[in-house]
C-alpha cells in the first residue's frame, strides 16, 4: 500500500477555510478506485497544524489522485493559506494489506 503523510501548517486566519476546502477534497478522494484511506487530522495542541493521511493501493493510484479535478482545485485553493510549504512523507503500508 502506498501511504503519504502530508504535513500542513496553515495560517491561523485560514484554518476554517482550509478545513472546508479539505473536506471537499476528502469527500471526492475517498471515491477514487485506488483509495484506501484519506484521513484529515488536526493537532489538538496547535489548531493550525494538520496531517493528511493518504493511502492508495499503488503508487500509480496515488499519482492518478494528483491529476484529479478535485485535487487540483484543492491544491490551488489552499496554496496561499499555508504558513509553510506542505511536506509529504512517503511510507510503505504493511498492515493492513492494501
Amino acid at each position: 500500500m502506498h501511504v503519504t503523510l502530508v504535513h500542513v501548517q496553515v495560517k491561523p486566519e485560514h484554518i476554517d477555510d482550509f478545513i472546508t476546502a479539505t473536506r471537499l477534497n476528502h469527500e471526492a478522494s475517498i471515491q477514487e478506485a485506488g483509495n484506501r484511506r484519506f484521513d484529515v487530522l488536526q493537532s489538538p495542541e496547535n489548531s493550525a497544524q494538520f496531517i493528511l493521511y493518504e493511502a492508495y493501493t499503488s503508487a500509480e493510484d496515488a499519482a492518478l489522485h494528483k491529476e484529479t479535478a478535485h485535487y487540483l482545485a484543492w491544491r490551488d485553493r489552499v496554496a496561499d493559506w499555508m504558513a509553510a510549504p506542505r511536506q509529504g512523507i512517503r511510507y510503505e503500508g504493511l498492515f493492513p494489506k492494501g
